[in-house]
């Protein structure tokens, strides 16, 4: 390590020590100091996206498959700006990224050049932490804290602004990793409540975040299985096993109507780690939680605290609890005849290989893969949590990316991607090639915004013309055969 070091070459050094080792980038003038000291200094995979809403979708998919952060670096409050969309979904699966947007020198942010605006009040709408270095001195301890606090438990995305100047000065220190606690168990009375409410019967135990892992799901399924508690997952789950072996732990429906019904049936709901169920959006006439009106909500753990403390917790109030094995299901077919969402979900799991990352953006044809998945081979789902549609191409790129990081470069990853939702992000498919990524995408082409149909019809009228135009893909028929290969895919 040099005797002196610039602001960037500080920042790297610090982000290695910390166990930073991939940056997705889409890189500008400002960050060029910083481009030339990740050229120089070992330990960091840079991977480039072509747009920052890749970039940051790409950094959610590698925390999903490694559970550690990657660093983004992003130009300015316009590269911010568009990567915010892929930043709200990895702030809704609670996604750890270590989030670096350059500014201009600090001398010249007075004189508002045309790039300069509020990066830290964009920064803020996404993440959980925001910070300017002021000088290279400080800027290791900077990323330190910055890494530390993208960590803290589930995750988040902690942003980091570097000023051109900050980056190209002499006198940086590289700080070593700071420790992140452990997340807390939780206090001895929601886990006395929330056994009085099993046993008063009727009781959903709802699961996000890592409530669905295979390690709670060992824990919550003989716990279901002994007491008659229901199990689900909500909304918040990022990466879910699913598959032969695999507890089926149904998703909350995305359809108000749909998730009234499977909820009503429920007096108790006990929460793990996630939010009561609401509805993606308000109709007129219809509530916006979406348990029944009388039904008891309890807190068992917070986002922030251990879902398997809390599970774990919840059991030992039953006694010892007997193993419940997963029984095996009947294997699943391709299907012939008419793409229709049930034999196209049949077709898929019956054809997955084991052990797949399954990125999920299929919106309306993927409606059977809940039905289906349970009978697949052993695989993983991921899906877009925060509703921000282009999340998926990213996802399964950062994905296959972070596999190959954690050892797995083998790992499949099939991409069920809606033709309306590519569209915004189709870049990825370059990056998964100049990358060699192992990376199949399904595009589920219908030609439309087809779920807008659908939410159309709630308002009780047909579409006419205006409304059906800003709803069609067909004037022209994006011809994806010819977009994938011109981003280098088969």
């Amino acid at each position: 390590m040099p005797e002196t070091m610039t602001g960037a070459e500080a920042l790297v050094h610090s982000l290695v020590a910390s166990g930073i080792d991939t940056c997705f980038a889409n890189p500008g003038t400002s960050e060029m100091h910083f481009v030339a000291a990740l050229d120089r200094i070992p330990g960091i995979r840079c991977v480039l996206g072509l747009q920052e809403n890749v970039v940051t979708g790409m950094a959610d998919g590698y925390f999903r498959v490694t559970g550690r952060p990657a660093a983004t670096l992003l130009h300015c409050g316009p590269g911010l700006a568009n990567g915010l969309a892929n930043l709200h979904n990895a702030r809704r699966a609670d996604s750890a990224i270590v989030n670096i947007v350059g500014d201009h020198a600090t001398f010249h942010l007075p004189h508002d050049a045309p790039l300069t605006s509020d990066i830290a009040g964009l920064a803020r709408t996404v993440s959980s932490q925001v910070h300017s270095s002021r000088s290279p001195q400080e800027i290791g301890g900077d990323t330190a804290r910055t890494v530390a606090a993208a960590r803290r438990y589930p995750g988040s995305t902690a942003t980091l602004i570097l000023p051109a100047d900050v980056s190209w000065s002499e006198g940086g220190e590289t700080a070593a990793a700071l420790p992140v606690p452990p997340p807390a168990a939780p206090d001895a009375l929601a886990l006395r409540t929330a056994a009085e409410m099993i046993r008063a019967g009727d009781c959903l135990i709802l699961l996000g975040g890592d409530a669905v892992s295979l390690e709670a799901q060992a824990i919550a399924g003989p716990l279901a299985a002994a007491t008659g508690a229901t199990l689900m997952a909500s909304f918040t789950v990022s990466r879910q096993p699913m598959g032969q072996g695999r507890l089926d732990i149904p998703k909350v429906p995305y359809p108000v109507d749909m998730a009234i019904e499977a909820l009503a049936p429920f007096r108790q709901v006990i929460l793990v780690n996630c939010p009561p169920p609401v509805g993606f959006f308000g109709y007129p006439g219809k509530p916006s939680l979406l348990c029944r009106p009388d039904a008891r909500v309890h807190v068992l753990s917070r986002v922030e605290e251990c879902p398997l403390a809390a599970l774990r917790g919840l059991a030992e109030a039953f006694g010892p609890l007997p193993p419940h094995e997963v029984a095996e299901r009947p294997p699943l077919c391709p299907g012939t005849g008419p793409i229709e969402p049930m034999g196209f979900a049949e077709t898929v799991c019956a054809l997955l290989p084991e052990n797949a990352l399954v990125i999920d953006e299929s919106i309306t044809l993927g409606i059977g893969l809940p039905a289906a998945s349970p009978r697949a081979l052993p695989h993983e789902r991921l899906t877009v949590t925060g509703g921000a549609i282009g999340g998926g191409l990213p996802l399964a790129t950062g994905a296959a990316i972070g596999a190959a990081m954690a050892g797995r470069p083998d790992r499949r990853v099939i991409a069920l991607q809606a033709d309306g939702s590519a569209a915004y992000t189709m870049q990825a498919l370059w990056t998964q090639a100049r990358e060699t990524l192992p990376v199949t995408t399904l595009l589920l082409s219908n030609r439309s915004y087809a779920i807008l149909l659908g939410e159309y019809a709630k308002v009780g009228a047909a579409p006419g013309p205006t409304a059906f135009g800003m709803m069609e893909l067909d004037r022209p028929a994006l011809d994806w055969c010819g977009l994938a290969r011109g981003m280098g895919v088969e």
